[in-house]
């Protein structure tokens, strides 16, 4: 009943009107005149509902001790709420309301859960304080969808946000990015506070382990690290209510572009119109809030964190060493050798003999795909120069110039694959090929030096040459011979 109706009541019996008029006035029954005239404290109560008595109470004594018995069971092997409803129907006849169970059940554990672990701390960060996290996103790169990891760093203090995108969560990668955020701010924190799935370490029985790689980052940077908060996720908040803002904001639509290196200039334009407009939980614009944050930090070193992890491997009898499981093509002249591999975030590099470069490859983030570089195939085709004829090196090149090669006697085989191997040390792969296939567009054999200069110009963007005829340089060559005599 209103309390406007409850307080005329009072007043009118209190007038001396007879309940039966007041009834009649206010539209109300007798008893309900009765009942709040004669009420004597009219005190607020607490807006408390009574609890219900529905079916389950005849059997909630038997819930309670199952839910009870289950504290000592492993958490993935407790009772649901649905398994004490079918417990319920099948061994005690119940036939009350699934809900009924349900309220039960989630009292009960509300009733059990109070402890001072439980619920949020209200924390406060120093500057220089930064904390990491990851979140998965969908992005077109080179026209192949794929599903890659966001790096999120957060700076509590100031509220500052920053992200990096990649291929994968392994610790070359996190170093990688994390230089990559260090290198954006322009300083490095004093305190980082990775979360457990970030590679940079694990804790076990209270015991931390770091990865040997972050180790070293740690260890070049300067900065402690603490490999696990000690309060639960949920008080991670910054980072944690990051993550998902920043992948519902930047990456959407799905981002079709040509590299990796396009795709984190979005996310670092976006980032600094999100932190642009942010404020600090004190209450100050973030930029403002950042210096001094900054201030807090630790300035870089002089030499960047070479994110490599190194370890040794040996090459099959064709040349392949495995890296992340998918098998990269060295070359079969380094078949059955001792090998050290070098593995970054987004390369492999191959060493032997006391540091010689044995091949450089983009490093694969899929399943089963196989990584080569063509250049590496082109030592053993020197050797055997009619093995071209079914190497695979013939679907990297272009047609005309696998056609020019064929058309060679092996000795010619043998100087065009030479040339075009020793162009491609310096220029690349790409820009050798279309250096020898402009040679012999010219009427020559491509030798070491022309190919070498031709394709530097190519890997340059120089001008094209043209298709001139270069055996004239032979003629003059030969006139001068001829005058000498």
């Amino acid at each position: 009943m209103p309390l406007s109706t409850r307080q005329a009541i009072r007043e009118l019996d209190a007038g001396g009107t007879s309940r039966a008029q007041i009834a009649r006035d206010l539209h109300v029954s007798r008893n309900t005149v009765r009942k709040y005239a004669d009420m004597e404290d009219m005190s607020p109560a607490a807006p408390v509902s009574a609890r219900p008595h529905p079916a389950i109470d005849a059997d909630a004594a038997w819930v309670d001790s199952v839910l009870e018995a289950d504290l000592g069971a492993p958490r993935k092997q407790r009772h649901t709420a649905r398994r004490i409803y079918d417990r319920l129907v099948e061994e005690r006849g119940y036939r009350g309301s699934y809900s009924a169970v349900c309220r039960h059940v989630g009292e009960w554990r509300r009733a059990h859960a109070r402890s001072p672990r439980e619920g949020c701390l209200e924390l406060a960060w120093e500057p220089g304080t930064a904390q990491v996290d990851y979140g998965a996103f969908r992005a077109v790169v080179a026209g192949a969808p794929r599903t890659l990891r966001l790096l999120v760093v957060t700076l509590p203090h100031p509220s500052a946000r920053f992200c990096v995108a990649m291929g994968l969560e392994g610790s070359e990668c996190l170093c990688w990015g994390l230089r990559l955020v260090f290198e954006w701010v322009g300083r490095a924190p004093r305190v980082l506070v990775p979360d457990d799935a970030t590679e940079a370490g694990r804790m076990l029985r209270g015991v931390v382990t770091e990865s040997e790689l972050f180790s070293h980052f740690r260890a070049h940077y300067r900065l402690e690290s603490r490999c696990r908060d000690p309060c639960p996720g949920n008080e991670r908040g910054p980072v944690e209510n990051a993550v998902g803002p920043l992948r519902r904001n930047l990456p959407v639509p799905v981002p079709e572009v040509a590299s990796i290196d396009e795709l984190n200039e979005r996310l670092r334009a976006g980032c600094e119109r999100i932190n642009a407009g942010a404020r600090s939980r004190a209450g100050a614009p973030t930029p403002e809030a950042l210096r001094e944050d900054l201030a807090g930090m630790l300035a870089l070193p002089g030499t960047p964190f070479d994110a490599a992890g190194w370890a040794h491997a040996r090459a099959d009898k064709r040349g392949y060493v495995r890296v992340d499981g998918n098998p990269c093509c060295v070359g079969p002249a380094w078949h059955d050798r001792e090998l050290v591999v070098g593995v970054r975030a987004r390369s492999v590099e191959v060493l032997a003999d006391r540091g010689r470069r044995v091949a450089t490859l983009a490093r694969s983030f899929g399943e089963g795909e196989t990584v080569r570089n063509p250049a590496s195939l082109i030592p053993a085709l020197v050797a055997r120069p009619r093995a071209f004829g079914e190497s695979t090196i013939r679907l990297d090149m272009p047609a005309a110039l696998v056609g020019d090669i064929d058309r060679c006697d092996k000795a010619g085989r043998r100087r065009a694959l030479r040339a075009i191997g020793r162009a491609s040390e310096h220029s690349g792969f790409g820009a050798a090929c279309e250096a020898a296939a402009r040679i012999f567009g010219g009427g020559r054999v491509p030798d070491d030096a022309s190919c070498d200069a031709l394709a530097r110009r190519v890997a340059a963007g120089g001008p094209e040459p043209g298709r001139a005829d270069l055996a004239v340089y032979d003629g003059f060559l030969g006139e001068a011979a001829r005058d000498a005599e």
